[in-house]
């Protein structure tokens, strides 16, 4: 059993990536498995719309100058997907953004590659926006057919801030436990 998080923020170790791991705790006490992609730490563009996908129906995206389809790969490879994004201008990041729509159009046009499977989404804000980034990272989710387990937000802007929103915390642990508990019974 494994958990896929991809931290959208382009500041590696910040508040989002806080989050995640907080998650990640919970999820690895139950004996799961899991993995963080840094979408920082690759080039991952949005989907150019060239619809080869739909032709080729081989699970990979056409676009092969980036690591959109590393990423798709590891989706397909895990019982549960966490995304992770701070607010940027009330929403996610480009990067997340770009995953959303690469791996979102080549399940689709693969008969659904990431149904039954299990997800959350995970945002780190300041002062707005939060609900609106959840909102876009729950949409993939379940447009996808992915079983919703639950979102968590936590309030920080600058590196380590979120570590103080005891409530944000808390909702990201619960997350987590949610998360294992729902993969364990459906694989069980």
């Amino acid at each position: 059993m494994k958990v896929v998080a991809f931290n959208g923020s382009p500041r590696k170790d910040g508040n989002t990536f806080i989050l995640i791991n907080q998650a990640f705790r919970e999820i690895e006490k139950e004996g799961i498995e899991t993995e963080l992609v840094q979408l920082s730490e690759r080039e991952i563009h949005g989907c150019i719309a060239c619809y080869r996908c739909i032709e080729n129906k081989d699970k990979r995206c056409a676009v092969k100058t980036d690591a959109a389809n590393e990423y798709i790969e590891k989706m397909i490879g895990a019982d549960g997907i966490i995304l992770g994004s701070p607010v940027y201008f009330i929403d996610v990041t480009p990067e997340m953004k770009a995953l959303i729509d690469r791996a979102g159009f080549v399940s689709r046009a693969n008969g659904g590659m990431y149904r039954n499977k299990v997800g959350a989404a995970v945002a780190a804000f300041r002062r707005a926006g939060a609900m609106h980034a959840i909102d876009s990272m729950n949409h993939f989710i379940l447009s996808q057919e992915i079983f919703l387990v639950g979102r968590a937000i936590g309030v920080g802007r600058e590196k380590g801030e979120v570590e103080n929103d005891e409530e944000g915390i808390q909702l990201v642990k619960t997350l987590g436990q949610r998360m294992a508990w729902l993969i364990k019974r459906l694989q069980g």
